[in-house]
């Protein structure tokens, strides 16, 4: 008998002690991180708890849970790996897994966040388009500047404005200091522009003029270090953000806070206080709306002609007004801040012809 017959011939009696065996006794080892199978569907989390993210650091986020309840409390969270890498900012109204007791070392999960209604933004420059999310879901802007210590930056105020006009902000200016220098004359170069404005004295906020602004409201405070911010909302909401004082050798001010917060108005509504910048990026911004923070209705006079684009168009409000000596000298010198951010961002000069 050859090698091969003896390969291919009956085997049964080889396999006889393996009859007793079938596909179900086949042992399958466990699931060493649990027994329970993975599986693709994802909750939808549509009953999770709401909160709303008072302030962020490193990674955790105070989120305000059962807002205006009796069992209202601020909660620590982190982010679910879920969200990937979408932000999460103050202001985000967001949906909470986990332990949303509040207790002591107690942890939960923002697992979604949800759609944002404004976005108050800012880029490293104005040639960088890619932008830093500061707030979400404010109403309002106050742009806070001091009459004097430091000097008043009028080109910084008009990055505001076209910041607070691109997030969809109300924006309100106000004046601090104005104990040490008459603002008069600074704020002739806002008359062109439908703006409230409250001014304030080192030794007397007024609290009743900014209590109607504030109340009931999501104001966003930005300005330069030094001009008063931190004391500003330290007396309107209780707080004790640390306050600093002007370099008399650069003139500029120091960084107090190094992230956003927010603050309940003590007689209702939130300011949300922002890090104080000495410059504010808008390479993210449409062009069209730095338009309207140079004059009110900043709108093309006639429309313009099939195949230009918007910020390319030569009939704007604001150049008419100034040729036509509206906005008296005011007027020249924005709209020379109007063409110096138009290049800044690589827009078309609107010109004067």
């Amino acid at each position: 008998m050859s090698w091969w017959d003896d390969v291919d011939g009956d085997d049964s009696d080889a396999d006889e002690p393996y009859g007793q065996y079938d596909e179900s006794s086949v042992r399958v080892r466990p699931n060493p991180k649990g027994n329970r199978p993975r599986t693709k569907v994802r909750p939808t989390y549509e009953d999770a708890p709401t909160g709303w993210v008072t302030n962020v650091d490193r990674g955790r986020f105070g989120v305000l849970v059962a807002s205006g309840a009796d069992d209202e409390r601020v909660i620590t969270a982190t982010k679910a790996r879920e969200l990937g890498k979408k932000s999460v900012v103050t202001g985000d109204h967001v949906s909470l897994a986990g332990d949303v007791s509040g207790d002591a070392g107690s942890l939960a999960r923002i697992v979604k966040v949800a759609e944002r209604t404004t976005l108050l933004r800012r880029s490293a420059d104005d040639t960088d388009d890619v932008e830093r999310v500061i707030v979400a879901n404010a109403d309002q802007m106050l742009v806070v500047v001091a009459a004097a210590d430091p000097e008043p930056r009028t080109r910084l105020i008009d990055r505001y404005l076209v910041a607070a006009f691109d997030a969809g902000l109300d924006p309100i200016l106000c004046i601090t200091k104005t104990d040490l220098a008459d603002p008069t004359a600074f704020l002739a170069h806002f008359d062109c522009l439908d703006l409230r404005i409250v001014t304030s004295r080192s030794d007397d906020v007024p609290f009743d003029a900014l209590h109607e602004v504030l109340d009931d409201r999501v104001t966003v405070t930005v300005g330069h270090s030094g001009v008063g911010k931190s004391t500003l909302v330290n007396a309107l909401t209780g707080s004790s953000r640390a306050t600093g004082v002007v370099n008399a050798v650069t003139g500029r001010g120091r960084h107090t806070s190094s992230s956003s917060i927010a603050l309940r108005v003590r007689d209702g509504g939130w300011i949300i206080d922002t890090p104080g910048v000495r410059s504010f990026g808008l390479g993210h911004v449409d062009p069209a709306n730095v338009f309207r923070a140079f004059a009110s209705h900043a709108v093309p006079v006639r429309e313009p002609a099939d195949g230009i684009p918007l910020d390319q168009a030569h009939d704007w409000e604001i150049v008419d007004r100034v040729q036509a000596g509206e906005l008296g000298p005011t007027g020249v010198e924005r709209l020379d801040s109007f063409r110096a951010l138009l290049t800044g961002m690589g827009a078309e000069d609107p010109g004067t012809e």
